[in-house]
């Protein structure tokens, strides 16, 4: 989701801002803030506010809250998603979102952009899974959803972070690294890297 389907940057940055402030912190600069982006709600909050990381069910409550109100307010599609997504269905590709995103924004979003017809409910977001990426599970989770599909070879992660990127090693798939996103690539290896989403569309041409 964030970093390869939506731009979320200013919406994630204000609400842990919010959240800061409705402690009697500073805010953060908005970098400062998405270098902890991709390993759940929780890890965020206790990364980007560590003077309560303690009491992390406190900042979830409080981030939650506003989160739930503001999430809509400037979220973006990337270009060229629309289109990707429209494209792959049509080719018959069975399409899934794995993200650590908290459930009830996933939904809220996906809906909101209307995306979750391409989607057919394989969803598998923050708290769907027993493991985040980087653990394969929740990706084999989102594939079972998908009629009952094991993973291949075949199959392709989407992402912009090194927990997506190394989420695909670990099941065995190929990895399509978003440069457009704004996670961290790190040390981790990727199959193809893509500037624009629907770069995806010429790579994958060949596994119709």
């Amino acid at each position: 989701m964030d970093g390869t389907l939506i731009d979320s940057r200013a919406d994630l940055a204000a609400t842990v801002n919010h959240t800061r402030r409705d402690l009697g912190l500073d805010e953060l600069p908005m970098d400062d803030v998405l270098c902890h982006v991709g390993q759940g709600a929780k890890y965020l909050l206790a990364h980007a506010i560590p003077e309560k990381a303690d009491d992390v069910e406190r900042l979830w409550e409080i981030f939650r809250s506003h989160y739930a109100e503001h999430m809509l307010e400037t979220v973006e599609l990337y270009p060229t998603v629309r289109k990707t997504l429209e494209e792959l269905s049509s080719r018959g590709w069975l399409l899934g979102v794995n993200t650590a995103k908290p459930a009830f924004a996933t939904k809220a979003i996906l809906e909101h952009f209307g995306l979750a017809r391409y989607f057919k409910g394989a969803v598998v977001a923050g708290g769907d899974c027993a493991e985040m990426k980087p653990s394969a599970m929740p990706l084999r989770q989102c594939a079972s959803l998908m009629g009952g599909h094991r993973l291949s070879s075949h199959d392709w992660m989407v992402g912009d972070s090194w927990t997506d990127m190394q989420c695909a090693s670990n099941a065995g798939i190929k990895g399509a690294f978003c440069a457009f996103g704004f996670g961290k690539l790190a040390d981790s290896r990727y199959t193809i890297k893509i500037n624009r989403m629907e770069e995806l569309l010429r790579h994958l041409k060949a596994e119709d």
